[in-house]
């Protein structure tokens, strides 16, 4: 095993996937860099966790009692004990030689948080549509930086420095899951730290047909609306929800994410913290950005 690779733990979180969290770690498994990998499963009632017991022995297991969905990540970080933490599904798994790389391109940038590797979907061995817009990031950042400056990431494509990870609180978890790496990013870029692009890491996604698409686009809509009210000034975020409240489409699914997130207002004015003016101002373009691109339709 080489240093670079001693270097990082795998993160894998999992809910009801039996056959694809099996698929993904016998490829994690197969990774020459051998790297350390912590499953947590998300009180799977599949057999999932009994099957990693049986065929992984040396993969750390954890049996949460609950579905914590993204949180699961926060609990599974407890457990890793390396500088850099590199997060993927139960459908998506890293390219041999990416870890090693990743861990490089962190370890030579102290003020950098995370990288983002493209990602290739299978079978196909297509490009996501979203590794163009991770291409076109329209952020600036300095000539240190390995690609593209990124406001957000994808939590199933990223490794981060395990640090920055714990210093920021993890995912929040009342987000639970759907667009919650915006929060964390946010919460990232106003401690100073910097997100990038890595054209040079790659992740292979091959999406599970286990999933409902309509209550992931409830949930990352409200997630939206949480996100804008907890970090954005008042007028952006009016304006932001003004534009939501317009744009998506007319359905049960968008009143019900709405519905979801006016519940959520007394706790938002308790603990809304707008974010510095030089975070808002990265924000603000990202939002111009988004909305002439593909990755947030909210429909399904």
């Amino acid at each position: 095993m080489s240093a670079d690779a001693s270097e990082v733990t795998v993160v894998v979180i999992t809910h009801n996937r039996r056959a694809e969290l099996l698929g993904t770690l016998e490829r994690l498994a197969a990774l020459p860099e051998r790297p350390a990998v912590v499953v947590a499963d998300n009180a799977s009632g599949d057999g999932s966790a009994d099957a990693v017991a049986e065929h992984f022995p040396g993969m750390r297991l954890l049996r949460l009692e609950d579905n914590h969905g993204a949180v699961a990540r926060n609990l599974a970080v407890r457990h890793v004990h390396t500088p850099y933490v590199a997060f993927c599904d139960d459908d998506t798994w890293w390219e041999p030689g990416s870890l090693p790389r990743a861990v490089t391109l962190l370890a030579a940038r102290p003020e950098l948080a995370a990288v983002t590797a493209r990602i290739v979907v299978e079978p196909e061995g297509r490009e996501d549509p979203v590794v163009t817009e991770l291409r076109a990031s329209p952020l600036r950042g300095p000539d240190w930086l390995p690609g593209p400056a990124l406001g957000s990431f994808l939590a199933a494509a990223t490794v981060l420095r395990t640090a920055a990870f714990r210093d920021a609180g993890g995912f929040h978890p009342a987000l639970w899951l759907g667009g919650e790496e915006e929060l964390l990013a946010t919460d990232l870029l106003s401690r100073g730290w910097w997100l990038a692009f890595a054209e040079e890491l790659t992740v292979h996604h091959a999406p599970s047909t286990a999933r409902d698409a309509t209550a992931r686009r409830v949930l990352g809509l409200r997630n939206t609306l949480w996100f804008t009210w907890l970090r954005r000034p008042l007028l952006p975020a009016v304006r932001r929800t003004c534009y939501l409240a317009t744009t998506v489409p007319r359905d049960t699914a968008s009143l019900r994410a709405f519905a979801q997130a006016a519940a959520g207002v007394p706790w938002l004015l308790r603990v809304r913290a707008p974010v510095p003016g030089f975070v808002e101002e990265q924000l603000a373009t990202l939002e111009t950005a988004q909305r002439a691109g593909s990755s947030r339709r909210y429909v399904g």
